[in-house]
């Protein structure tokens, strides 16, 4: 007697299920070519076969298109290693894992409260995983090489920026932007907050929102105060202007070291890192100096970098 297959009936549950089953096999494929490290993979090395999958170009479908994806992964991968020992790291710096599907419910810092309703102050993400987050501050320094390096190695920061320092030379800015990186609110010229009153606040952080929507596109949501001083004033203020968050750090890098907030003066998971656009002129060092010191503290600990505004 013949056997013949039933015709499958493609309902939306069917279809859900192969939908899934493709992704658990996407997600086992990536992970497999990230955890091998990239390199040594059979086949890898003049960019043929990967993993046991026929090439790039042969199969057509999902199965080659999936191919493809991690085929680019890899290379992506070699490039950011080279990168590295180009610019003179010890280590590569590790990849952030995928930004959380539901972002963290953030809440001021204890002890940082000056009134309810106003934005969030905090130094650390809530999070479990091993990531923390660059930010660089002010704007005084604008080092091409900082945007190069940064680039070749592929590691997020937000930049909180000052009219005063940037607006002699918006375009520096303006290419850190087209590589990803958000531009937020650091007031119009860095004054101390809180010996201002709520009117003279409002002008320095609103004048600094309209000034980057202009320059740049868009109106910021974070917002950071000069020194990291504010009082309530200041949160009225930045709220009124759009600010949905106001992160400060919980350490700061320079060339030759690291300054903590914390008493164990330690990384800890969803730590801000707050360093400057700062050159030889205030540190006798370089910008890809400093981001050398950092990143090996960051790596040796086994933290990577992840993008901030991700989070919030």
């Amino acid at each position: 007697m013949q056997l013949v297959r039933q015709k499958e009936k493609i309902t939306g549950n069917t279809a859900k299920r192969r939908r899934c089953h493709f992704r658990l096999a996407t997600a086992a494929l990536l992970v497999a070519v990230l955890g091998s490290g990239c390199t040594g993979v059979p086949g890898s090395a003049d960019g043929g076969p990967l993993l046991g999958l026929p090439g790039a170009n042969a199969p057509r479908g999902a199965a080659g298109a999936l191919a493809a994806y991690a085929e680019k992964l890899r290379r992506a991968e070699v490039a950011r290693r080279a990168a590295a020992k180009r610019w003179g790291l010890q280590k590569t710096p590790l990849i952030a894992p995928a930004p959380p599907a539901v972002k963290p419910e953030i809440k001021t810092r204890k002890g940082f409260e000056v009134g309810p309703g106003l934005p969030p102050v905090f130094t650390t993400v809530p999070t479990k995983e091993k990531i923390v987050f660059l930010t660089i501050d002010d704007g005084a320094e604008k080092d091409p090489e900082l945007l190069r390096m940064i680039s070749e190695l592929r590691i997020p920061y937000s930049a909180f920026l000052s009219d005063y320092l940037i607006r002699d030379d918006y375009g520096y800015f303006g290419k850190m932007q087209d590589l990803g990186v958000t531009l937020n609110n650091h007031t119009i010229n860095h004054r101390y907050m809180p010996a201002l009153s709520y009117a003279k606040q409002r002008a320095e952080i609103c004048g600094q929102q309209a000034t980057i929507e202009k320059r740049y596109g868009k109106r910021p949501e974070l917002f950071r105060p000069p020194y990291g001083n504010y009082n309530a004033n200041t949160l009225r203020a930045a709220k009124s202007c759009g600010v949905k968050a106001v992160p400060l750090w919980a350490a700061e890098a320079f060339p030759d070291r690291m300054e903590w907030r914390e008493w164990d003066r330690d990384l800890h998971p969803g730590d801000i890192i707050l360093t400057h656009f700062r050159g030889r002129q205030d540190w006798k060092a370089t910008m890809p100096d400093m981001i050398r010191r950092v990143m090996k503290t960051i790596t040796d600990k086994g933290y990577a970098v992840a993008r901030l505004e991700d989070y919030l």
